[in-house]
């Protein structure tokens, strides 16, 4: 059984779902119909999102002969052993990954929190006003951590994990600004850096618009159906059945609408508390950031 050799590991709201969908049209390259499968991570999860190798195995069965296998899972950066735990299953994995500015970058995971259901608070300055506020990822008792916004946005040591773990050859590295100006060039940029054909040109698509939920009841229905509900479907209905009248009620309960655009004395105030680590970062890369710290860019 193949697998993965290769890991999209975030970070979270900067282009992964994008270039998972591109890398998937490719006819050299498998990645499961799964994202976020988050086998890897155990300081966030217990026993893991997908629970067992078995399971996680089996989302590869169907690879046959392409050159390179692989998944996405943006929370693997975050985490503090994902690194280390993907080195040990698979020891010479290419890593790709996804930064964006922070500030924009977290802008974007509190509103995608709160369109699934965990995050409470609705606006974005109550959301992130104490540093140190956790946001648990999942309604699951199985959750060990939650994640704070601060420490999300703050990605030196956690490029730096990987580029110890792996070594610079085996990781790279893509800008979301980049990816967002010429995603095409990214795309075979990247393809070149997996040894895959580079010439195969995607449908390239906008993907992961910014979302927001019509009925919190909906919602809450949808993620926690009444028993009742829930054993009457399962009777009545096959696995795939279920997934898909989910996925029905989850579009029906959604609009596509822009962000509320960031207070300008918040922005600054953010860009100055991540300044530092942007800077360490520059410096890791050797690539100056640094813009990241000066006039906002567009809320997308």
């Amino acid at each position: 059984m193949r697998k993965p050799d290769f890991f999209i590991v975030g970070a979270p709201k900067c282009g992964t779902t994008a270039l998972y969908r591109f890398l998937s049209q490719h006819p050299e390259i498998f990645l499961p119909k799964v994202k976020e499968v988050h086998f890897f991570g155990s300081d966030l999860y217990l026993p893991g999102y997908v629970p067992d190798t078995e399971k996680y195995l089996r989302l590869f069965a169907n690879a046959r002969d392409e050159t390179r296998v692989g998944e996405a899972s943006v929370w693997y950066l975050y985490s503090k052993v994902s690194a280390a735990e993907i080195k040990h299953f698979a020891p010479e994995a290419s890593i790709l990954i996804m930064l964006r500015n922070p500030v924009d970058m977290i802008h974007s995971l509190h509103s995608q929190l709160q369109y699934v259901g965990v995050e409470r608070i609705k606006g974005f300055e109550s959301a992130v006003e104490n540093p140190r506020r956790s946001v648990r990822l999942w309604n699951d008792p199985r959750v060990i951590n939650g994640v704070t916004y601060r420490d999300v946005g703050k990605y030196s040591h956690q490029v730096l994990r990987y580029l110890n773990a792996f070594g610079p050859d085996n990781v790279k590295i893509i800008i979301f600004d980049d990816f967002e100006n010429s995603p095409l060039l990214a795309f075979q940029e990247t393809c070149k850096f997996l040894g895959v054909n580079p010439h195969f040109e995607p449908a390239i698509s906008v993907v992961n618009q910014n979302k927001q939920v019509r009925s919190k009841i909906v919602q809450s229905i949808v993620a926690h159906p009444p028993t009742v509900a829930s054993k009457l479907l399962r009777r009545l209905t096959t696995t795939s059945e279920r997934e898909e009248i989910i996925k029905w009620m989850r579009r029906l309960n959604t609009r596509y609408l822009p962000r509320v655009p960031i207070r300008h004395d918040l922005r600054n105030r953010l860009q100055e508390d991540f300044k530092p680590d942007v800077e360490r970062l520059s410096k890791l890369l050797n690539r100056d950031l640094t813009q990241w710290c000066g006039p906002p860019t567009l809320n997308i």
